[in-house]
């Protein structure tokens, strides 16, 4: 029987994307912590509503063995993020892979010869699509499954990756905060000493009413309070939009808090609860029976175990001043009364030193890590 191998390029149409992202699954049928992300929203992030394609180029490959189809990749070209940083930088990004060494080498060769043709120098990832979407290869972790737009892979990829000459450049963290131990007195006290030694900040929950009116201000504090973040990418007005329209229907009143001092917009806490719990059992599509497990997650009667905390985030000059810890504190005041048990922090530079330490207080602790890699074209 032919061993021969293909390197298939897709287009970004419905039929070829839907193609792409089915890989996942052969890769993940025997793994019990993997959750299929849900296809009606990915599909999303590939279409040309996605306004990265204002600014970016993205090309798609799937591997093909003896008529199936056992991997895939993306290349990913920001314009944005190469005109912020002063280089010639392309992407890679939602690559899957069996266990082959040949299936990923012909996959990275090709994406190498792509960004080598669009005049790159030097290639970094995983990204899927950028450092504003979920990125970062699981090296250290995987005994738990991911929480919400949070990347998952076999432990296997990192030799994959590391033997194709790809080496670190950057580790992401994600801290586990037990909200269930943590006494709420503690954080009521915390938050109310705050508020008192620095009364001149004003802190409001942010609600999917207010969220439209509220996006101006986040909008501002996001592009402020990171840009000198390692790899960030600043986002368009219609780039935020977009990813608040996506995640407007999973807010919760208490998780997500706007801080502002005399009327500016200072801070900014985005925390979410955990609906992999509730997404797992549908293997990414809503058209099967087992959606009616949801239903409970989606009209309220029911909330996941955990959350995350997607961005925490306080403009540079009112920073070191308690703004972060109120926030925290009061969105895990909120995840104490709806019974949340558990909190994830995440991601989190490796040298964002000030982070780590706010953390601890809350019992923070380091339980995965992820890796961004980076290697010369």
């Amino acid at each position: 029987m032919s061993q021969t191998l293909q390197i298939i390029p897709c287009a970004r149409t419905p039929r070829e994307v839907s193609r792409f992202l089915n890989v996942s699954y052969d890769i993940y049928q025997d793994d019990p912590h993997w959750v299929a992300p849900l296809l009606l929203d990915l599909k999303k992030v590939f279409s040309n509503a996605n306004p990265l394609f204002q600014h970016a180029e993205m090309q798609l490959w799937i591997a093909r063995r003896n008529g199936r189809d056992v991997g895939r990749i993306a290349g990913v070209l920001d314009h944005h993020h190469n005109q912020a940083h002063q280089e010639q930088t392309a992407f890679f990004g939602f690559f899957e892979c069996e266990n082959n060494a040949e299936t990923s080498r012909q996959l990275f060769g090709v994406v190498r010869d792509w960004a080598r043709q669009k005049g790159m120098h030097r290639l970094l990832g995983p990204m899927n699509p950028t450092t504003n979407d979920e990125c970062g290869l699981l090296v250290d972790g995987f005994d738990s499954p991911p929480q919400l737009m949070m990347t998952y892979n076999p432990r296997y990829y990192v030799d994959l990756i590391t033997s194709e000459g790809f080496v670190k450049a950057k580790d992401l963290l994600a801290y586990h905060i037990n909200v269930a131990g943590i006494p709420r007195e503690r954080l009521e006290r915390i938050a109310a000493k705050t508020r008192q030694r620095s009364p001149q900040f004003q802190f409001t929950a942010v609600r999917k009413k207010t969220l439209t009116a509220a996006l101006v201000k986040i909008k501002e504090i996001y592009n402020a309070a990171w840009e000198k973040n390692w790899g960030f990418i600043p986002m368009t007005d219609a780039e935020i939009d977009f990813l608040a329209a996506r995640l407007k229907p999973l807010l919760v009143e208490g998780l997500v808090w706007l801080a502002e001092a005399a009327g500016e917009p200072v801070g900014f806490m985005l925390t979410l609860p955990d609906y992999n719990e509730a997404l797992k059992p549908l293997r990414g599509r809503l058209i099967t029976p087992k959606i009616f497990s949801v239903l409970p997650y989606v009209f309220g009667g029911k909330i996941p175990t955990s959350c995350r905390v997607f961005t925490l985030g306080v403009k540079a000059e009112h920073r070191n001043r308690g703004v972060e810890a109120v926030m925290l504190a009061e969105g895990l005041v909120t995840s104490l009364r709806l019974g949340i048990k558990s909190a994830e922090a995440s991601w989190i530079l490796e040298d964002n030193v000030m982070m780590r330490r706010l953390l601890q207080p809350f019992g923070g602790r380091v339980y995965k890590t992820y890796r961004i890699y980076e290697r010369a074209v």
